[in-house]
């Protein structure tokens, strides 16, 4: 049985707070379970509870859109080379980024740079907060289970397109 998060102990919440700051702030550092919770003050398991408990995703797969989300910035606002953004953004290997990115967003780091560069100029009367929250990956499914789903040829609901 779970807690609505607005039921949840203020305190707990500014502590689950500062771990989500931590992310948003170093997303390109390796950010462990153990980690965070140290961050948090609570118990490994309690940490990962609470935390999808109260932002409605697991730590692992917030980590993951901060870092896709930061990639696609890069990818679509310098000329930095696929393999240093990969690196820059806390990817470990240029396989795991290039497969991750392209389950998560459906296109290729290549594919995003190209048509971002292609659309910059339509975008420029949009502020930026609304352009990133448009384009902010939705990794409410896992990854595995989307890379399932297209084996399958199945479209779940929470598969969209990335405009």
């Amino acid at each position: 049985m779970s807690i609505p998060s607005a039921t949840q102990d203020p305190a707990l919440l500014r502590r689950l707070l500062r771990a989500k700051d931590r992310l948003d702030a170093a997303s390109h550092e390796a950010w462990s379970v153990a980690r965070l919770a140290q961050v948090s003050g609570v118990s490994m398991a309690h940490f990962a509870r609470s935390f999808k408990q109260a932002f409605g995703i697991p730590p692992h797969r917030y980590l993951l859109t901060r870092r896709i989300e930061r990639a696609m910035t890069l990818l679509r606002e310098t000329d930095q080379s696929i393999t240093d953004i990969a690196f820059a953004t806390g990817w470990t290997s240029l396989g795991t980024f290039g497969r991750t990115f392209r389950d998560i967003t459906g296109d290729s780091p290549g594919a995003i740079r190209a048509r971002g560069k292609a659309t910059a100029q339509e975008l420029g009367r949009v502020p930026a907060c609304v352009v990133s929250a448009a384009r902010r990956p939705d990794l409410k499914t896992a990854v595995s289970e989307k890379r399932r789903q297209a084996m399958d040829g199945t479209n779940g609901p929470e598969q969209q397109e990335i405009p």
